[in-house]
């Protein structure tokens, strides 16, 4: 394996582990802000390594249409693009198999996407998807694969599932080795149990540096999807990293944790802090609420942000009224802070022995009852 991992404290299931890439270390359970675009939606990177993140998520299918992986490795790959130190995984174009149905046509031998932006033809092959990540430098780098929507028969997301396991065969003989680099296998298969059995183990015999749990949060909602993954326990490496994509809500990632997973990825907090949405230790906050036009208290008296520490709800609250894009800016600073905090806070139970009891008090917290109505 070229992508260094080690497993440093468990409780239960859970893990406290070092994954060791090319462009650094990253302390896991991690959370990954999405940077689909080469950028964090309305933040520098150094407020995004503020925050306290160590790795970031790029898009293959997103930087294929524009600017072009091409064009990025010209300028110096996609760390040097962005100017974000760090290491990077991207995403090989899976997810915008079902959220771009509309506009692609699935094959034997890959996808071909109409682009959003253009109408112009793309062919993304899983040696293509490769090719376009090592051109972005990527140090994670995700196998081609087709996420099947929920509802899926079973028949579908067999089909579906079959599909990505030839294509994970083509993408780990297109993968170029090299210290620090890996290549991620994804397990699919939708809410069958079997299906995802069958998928961890065809991807365990082909071997690679890390798991990804993909399609899921797409619909299916909290018991079923920690139900596959209660499934999947001791169905891939304990010594490889695991990845659960697209996930989620707070109480989703500490439940996810204790299942034993390391990484994750998610659009809510800066989608939910370019609406008005922030996730505190009280639960959540509609900032447009008029509860909090006169409210001098900061969005969260727990968080040590900037934002916190310098404005108050009241002034979130009128910057959201008044449309001002500083609004969006403020919270989604603050609620990439608070998701980083909560992985350090999980990262802390685990090394203690604590996890259960960490877990309850974050269950509590998210309900909600001091937050705003949903």
């Amino acid at each position: 394996m070229t992508l260094g991992f080690t497993v440093e404290a468990t409780d239960g299931h859970a893990r406290l582990g070092r994954l060791e890439t090319a462009h650094g270390p990253v302390h896991t359970p991690s959370f990954m802000p999405v940077g689909t675009q080469a950028a964090v939606k309305g933040l520098t990177v150094d407020a995004v390594r503020a925050s306290g993140a160590r790795i970031v998520l790029g898009n293959t299918y997103h930087l294929m249409i524009r600017p072009g992986a091409e064009r990025i490795a010209r300028l110096g790959g996609l760390h040097e693009f962005m100017n974000w130190p760090g290491p990077i995984l991207t995403d090989s174009g899976g997810f915008q198999v079902m959220s771009l149905a509309k506009l692609r046509t699935v094959q034997e031998d890959g996808v071909v996407f109409r682009a959003h932006t253009d109408g112009t033809r793309h062919h993304l092959t899983p040696l293509r998807a490769v090719a376009i990540q090592h051109d972005l430098d990527s140090d994670i780098t995700m196998v081609l694969d087709e996420c099947s929507p929920y509802p899926a028969s079973e028949a579908e997301a067999a089909e579906a599932m079959r599909r990505s396991m030839r294509w994970a065969a083509l993408c780990k003989d297109a993968f170029v080795p090299r210290p620090g680099y890996g290549l991620f296998g994804i397990v699919q298969g939708g809410i069958f149990p079997e299906l995802r059995a069958e998928s961890a183990a065809a991807l365990t015999e082909i071997g690679f540096d890390g798991y990804a749990v993909g399609g899921l949060a797409v619909g299916e909602g909290q018991t079923q999807m920690l139900a596959v993954l209660d499934g999947l326990e001791g169905a891939l490496p304990a010594a490889r990293p695991r990845y659960l994509m697209g996930v989620g809500t707070p109480d989703d990632i500490v439940q996810s944790v204790r299942r034993g997973i390391d990484l994750f990825d998610c659009v809510l907090p800066t989608r939910s802090g370019r609406t008005a949405r922030a996730y505190t230790s009280s639960g959540t906050l509609n900032m447009r609420n008029a509860r909090h036009a006169e409210d001098p208290s900061p969005v969260d008296a727990a968080c040590a942000c900037p934002t916190c520490a310098d404005y108050s709800r009241a002034y979130l609250h009128h910057l959201f009224r008044t449309g001002e894009m500083l609004g969006p800016i403020l919270l989604t600073q603050h609620n990439l802070y608070f998701y980083q905090r909560l992985m350090a806070d999980l990262r802390a139970a685990i090394s203690k022995g604590r996890l259960d009891a960490y877990a309850y008090t974050v269950a509590r917290e998210q309900a909600g009852e001091a937050g705003d109505p949903a």
